[in-house]
């Protein structure tokens, strides 16, 4: 057990100093909305990070194809989701919770940046990571099994499917003819959210990977969190609510597109 908890406290706390470094730059830039793309490298480091603490390295199958997906996953999205910040600049999501603090409580910007932000969003980026960071310490070596293979193809599968459906978004808004208007076309036409269903698709088959490899069912947290916070919390929920009041058809688009899972549109 201590094999495994050292090392996890280990990256908890990397992750918090992380976050108090990253804190004071968004206090001197006064923007915190650079954090979506901080989660996706911070899940990547926290992997490596557990990987360099291992005393021989990665031992088996299960354990690399955990470095693998992960290390795809978040630089491909990481690198993604930076660029995008730095071409729009602030998230309006971001300007909602952070202003509405400071509004409600008094705050200045620099405690309500560190306070709702920087000290939230380290641990839970360390929970939705758990299957990752454990997978590694718990693989004892092994041909991967059914288990496995299919985790390996759901991961995959999300990465491909976030990454189309990032890329149709992108080409969506780069025609100012769109301006306004909802995508409701290639995958956007089957889910509302084909970046988020992505996103847990991937996480849940890398947990599917730590545990055929000997990692405890009770990582299960990690995939759990998130795609509750996709669904319900600051992910889907939190983002409709804006576009709700900013795209004129997207109740409509609503009406009819799955908010998840993809499916066919009701007619």
């Amino acid at each position: 057990m201590m094999a495994l908890v050292q090392p996890l406290l280990i990256n908890l706390a990397a992750i918090m100093a992380a976050m108090v470094l990253l804190w004071r730059i968004s206090v001197a830039i006064k923007d915190v909305s650079f954090i979506d793309a901080v989660w996706a490298y911070g899940m990547v480091g926290l992997t490596l990070l557990t990987a360099a603490l291992l005393p021989g390295g990665p031992v088996g199958p299960h354990s690399w194809a955990i470095l693998f997906l992960t290390v795809i996953w978040g630089l491909r999205l990481g690198t993604h989701l930076l660029i995008r910040w730095r071409r729009l600049g602030r998230d309006p999501r971001y300007d909602r919770i952070v202003g509405g603090a400071m509004k409600k409580k008094g705050w200045s910007f620099s405690k309500t940046a560190l306070i709702m932000v920087f000290a939230t969003q380290g641990p839970l980026l360390w929970t939705v990571s758990l299957p990752a960071q454990a997978g590694l310490l718990s693989d004892a070596g092994g041909a991967i099994g059914g288990i496995g293979a299919i985790g390996i193809a759901l991961a995959v599968i999300g990465i491909g499917f976030e990454s189309l459906g990032d890329l149709q978004l992108e080409a969506f808004r780069g025609n100012p003819d769109n301006h306004g208007k909802a995508l409701d076309t290639g995958l956007w036409r089957y889910t509302r959210h084909p970046n988020y269903f992505g996103d847990a698709c991937t996480w849940w088959g890398i947990w599917l990977v730590a545990i055929s490899g000997g990692a405890g069912l009770w990582t299960a947290i990690g995939p759990v969190f998130l795609t509750f916070t996709l669904v319900k919390w600051s992910g889907a929920a939190l983002l409709e609510k804006g576009l709700k009041k900013t795209r004129p058809g997207y109740a409509e688009y609503i009406a009819k597109t799955s908010s998840f899972i993809p499916w066919p549109p009701k007619k």
